[in-house]
């Protein structure tokens, strides 16, 4: 069993994208050709699915490229965690460099910079330079989320950029890294960690052609960067970074089995507390801390939380438990090409629907999606298989799909009606739920199996004595299979009672696994019962005052 899994588990979490929808600084919407308009959306497509697939190879292929490195799975780990530092904060600046550089040399110096990262990739000799590699590969591909949703918002007529554009785009970005377990293990055959590169630089120069044929327009320039912006910037990166950390090492190298991981936490604390202090004190803040604390948007934020909590469970749950039980990445691409079909399908099913009143519906399908996906998965046992688990992979992705974009709109609708300064302050509260409370959520789900495996392995354990006929006719059968690989009786034996050791493992981590599926039905349906609630208070609050402004009927008169 892999240390390093619940840190490969947080860094497939799907990438974390700032997309200013048509803001009233943009230039007015221009029509384009119906195949000019068919370029620029498979142009977002394809730079989505470049910056996605890249950051699951590496997620995904852990053990093989910690081989590859001379390093521990451990020690690879900390590739990941190099990888995210920089994307939980790094979009907050780029939108500022875009404002004032333009749209158009932003887009071509951000796709340049991705290629170079991606050549600079065969120079990797050691765990050293591959984790500097990562740090700058987590820069370069923050920008390519923007310039997918640029890219799918360009042609489409204001009336589509959220109906279409939005859950189109938020699924082909989401989906990226689940792909990367499709086609990974055919891509590292006996190459190891090359083929990923070159399949990653080839998509890397395909999105850099397209980006030069198909260039964005841009609105005019503003002067937006401010010294300050730069200072609390430069405080939010440390804080998420240090966050980023603590929850991707946290369950790996055990909470409060290293001080350091107390240190990093304590310092994020710190910096994040200077950062506040100081956009509350500026006339024309970074960020509306006010606005962000605000009743609605504190509702906002526990909302996004909650579903990126509760959707760790596909992250962290399904592929670690299939490697605990012996099942290959190979064995896994069907499980994966199904869960992305669904979140792609979820995707293409909002935009029938697409309103923002609608935003509670879709979300009370994607609690009961989840809630029944996750109850399915906590009845798993040692024969359970990759094709048992395909119904309730699907639902639960598919109730990513039709929960995010919803949700987004909401938020991006709620900044722009007070103003396009307020897009900034939306997107800090949506990297913070989504980076932070991916690893977040990837590493509690993590601790509660590593608790919970301990405590059913000395349950189990306590069960098993020597002195139990059943336990004694267990280890006989076992010797007797093992008689043709063994002659020695007293070896036979012993590799008969550590069968059954890895036996009584498998089935403690299993059942800690049913614990923690079990654990996210029980948040999903409570969610789904406040959601409830709320509407309903919401709905008797809307009636009462229905009435108390009807006119009263007049008195009769004697």
């Amino acid at each position: 069993m892999s240390d390093a899994a619940p840190a490969a588990q947080a860094a497939d979490q799907p990438p974390e994208p700032a997309p200013p929808p048509q803001a009233p600084s943009q230039p007015p919407f221009e029509p384009m050709s119906l195949p000019r308009s068919i370029a620029y959306v498979s142009a977002s497509l394809i730079i989505g699915l470049t910056q996605g697939i890249a950051q699951g190879f590496v997620s995904t292929n852990i053990p093989q490229i910690a081989g590859d490195l001379g390093a521990t799975q451990t020690q690879a780990s900390w590739l990941l965690a190099a990888y995210l530092i920089p994307r939980a904060s790094l979009t907050l600046l780029l939108m500022k460099i875009r404002a004032q550089y333009g749209l158009r040399r932003f887009a071509e110096v951000a796709i340049v910079l991705y290629l170079l990262v991606a050549i600079l990739s065969f120079a990797i000799l050691d765990l050293r330079s591959a984790i500097l590699v990562q740090f700058f590969a987590g820069m370069a591909s923050a920008p390519l989320s923007t310039l997918s949703f640029l890219y799918m918002l360009e042609p489409l007529p204001p009336a589509w950029k959220m109906r279409l554009g939005l859950p189109l785009v938020l699924s082909t970005i989401s989906v990226g890294p689940l792909l990367a377990r499709v086609i990974s293990p055919t891509l590292m055959g006996d190459q190891g960690w090359f083929g990923l590169h070159v399949m990653t630089l080839g998509m890397a120069a395909v999105s850099l052609a397209l980006v030069y044929l198909f260039p964005l327009k841009s609105p005019p320039r503003v002067k937006a960067i401010a010294p300050l912006d730069l200072v609390s910037w430069g405080l939010i990166a440390i804080g998420f970074g240090g966050l980023t950390v603590g929850f991707v090492m946290g369950s790996i190298y055990w909470w409060t089995e290293v001080a350091w991981l107390g240190w990093v936490l304590a310092l994020s604390v710190i910096t994040l507390t200077c950062a506040v202090v100081i956009e509350l004190h500026r006339k024309t803040p970074l960020l509306d801390i006010r606005w962000l604390v605000s009743p609605a948007m504190l509702h906002l934020t526990i909302t996004l939380l909650l579903f990126r909590l509760v959707l760790s469970e596909q992250s962290s749950g399904a592929p670690r438990m299939f490697q605990v039980l012996g099942i290959t990445q190979g064995q896994l691409v069907p499980l994966f090409a199904i869960i992305s079909v669904a979140t792609i399908l979820g995707g293409l099913a909002l935009i029938p629907f697409m309103k923002p009143e609608r935003v509670p519906q879709f979300h009370i399908v994607a609690l009961i999606l989840i809630a029944a996906g996750a109850w399915m998965d906590s009845h798993s046992t040692l024969d359970t298989r990759p094709e048992q688990l395909y119904l309730s992979q699907a639902m639960i992705a598919f109730a990513g799909s039709i929960f995010m974009a919803p949700a987004m709109m909401r938020g991006l609708m709620a900044a722009l009606a007070r103003g396009p300064n307020y897009l900034l302050s939306f997107i800090v509260i949506f990297l913070a739920t989504q980076s932070l409370g991916g690893a977040a959520g990837s590493g509690i789900f993590s601790t509660i199996i590593n608790h919970r495996q301990a405590l059913h392995l000395q349950v189990l354990r306590e069960d098993l004595t020597a002195a139990d006929p059943v336990v004694t006719h267990e280890i006989a059968l076992r010797a007797t299979a093992l008689a043709s690989q063994i002659i020695d009786p007293v070896q036979r034996q012993a590799q008969a009672v550590s069968l059954i050791a890895q036996d009584v493992s498998n089935q403690a981590y299993v059942m800690a696994y049913n614990d923690a599926y079990f654990a996210t039905f029980v948040v999903a349906v409570t969610a789904l019962c406040a959601l409830l609630l709320h509407l309903w208070r919401d709905w008797l609050a809307a009636r009462f005052l229905n009435r108390t402004s009807l006119p009263s009927s007049p008195e009769p008169q004697p």
